[in-house]
């Protein structure tokens, strides 16, 4: 029987996706708070850094697949982009559509999808964006070859996820602080140590930047490049498809 990983535990695949499903549902109210624990708040400046590498236009069509509460489809709309918000989970898109209207942005589509089994034709958008949400997919090559298929010819893929970073003082300090003190903040803050628990094994279980960028190659995806942040500790894949 197939097993794949959540957290440090293997499970059935339709576990995971059952498990994961759960674990944002809790944390969804949240987000932020949860995001701003596992980065110490850095996340925003990456993801704004994020935006400008996709370089977004006037008028293009944009996924931003696991993007619920909207963090990346806020600021590629800014640039003009047609932006549709998919996620698997309707608890972060309820969180995301709330959230646009506070900030007067209707120009979004908000729709319920499976990465693995995106519902949209061949062809149709010119950049895919996942930005902290592909290390839950439970089959992350079926999400990347889906990722291939859904973008025009010439369209590009931009992936932002946590990673292993290869400093190694800085390395030691951030595994204290993933494993003991960030699971604590969302006992504390959340009253929900479980969910940041797994969220942090999560990262571990996630292939590192140079097996990642290979997964993206199999997919498809040409001239592929990762650019490291803080040593690995994050880093951001890209690829073209032709």
């Amino acid at each position: 029987m197939e097993k794949v990983s959540f957290g440090f535990t293997d499970v059935s695949p339709q576990e995971k996706t059952h498990l994961v499903g759960d674990v944002f549902r809790r944390v969804a109210s949240r987000y932020d708070l949860m995001n701003d624990a596992m980065s110490g708040g850095l996340h925003r400046l990456w993801k704004d850094d994020f935006v400008r590498l996709v370089q977004p236009k006037t008028g293009e069509h944009i996924l931003d697949m696991a993007g619920g509460t909207g963090d990346i489809a806020f600021r590629l709309a800014k640039y003009g982009a047609d932006v549709t918000v998919a996620d698997i989970n309707p608890a972060m898109l309820e969180v995301g559509k709330k959230r646009a209207i506070a900030r007067s942005i209707h120009n979004l589509v908000w729709q319920e999808e499976d990465a693995e089994t995106l519902s949209f034709d061949d062809n149709v958008f010119d950049a895919y964006t996942i930005a902290f949400g592909i290390r839950n997919v439970t089959h992350i090559q079926k999400a990347l070859d889906e990722a291939l298929r859904v973008l025009k010819v010439g369209g590009r893929f931009f992936c932002m996820e946590f990673s292993q970073t290869k400093w190694s003082g800085f390395s030691d300090l951030y595994k204290i602080y993933s494993t003991h003190i960030v699971p604590k903040i969302g006992q504390i803050l959340a009253n929900d140590e479980g969910s940041y628990r797994y969220l942090v094994e999560s990262i571990e279980r996630f292939p590192n930047i140079e097996k990642f960028a290979d997964m993206i190659k199999t997919a498809g995806f040409v001239q592929v490049r990762a650019r490291p942040i803080l040593g690995g500790l994050v880093a951001i894949h890209s690829g073209w498809k032709v």
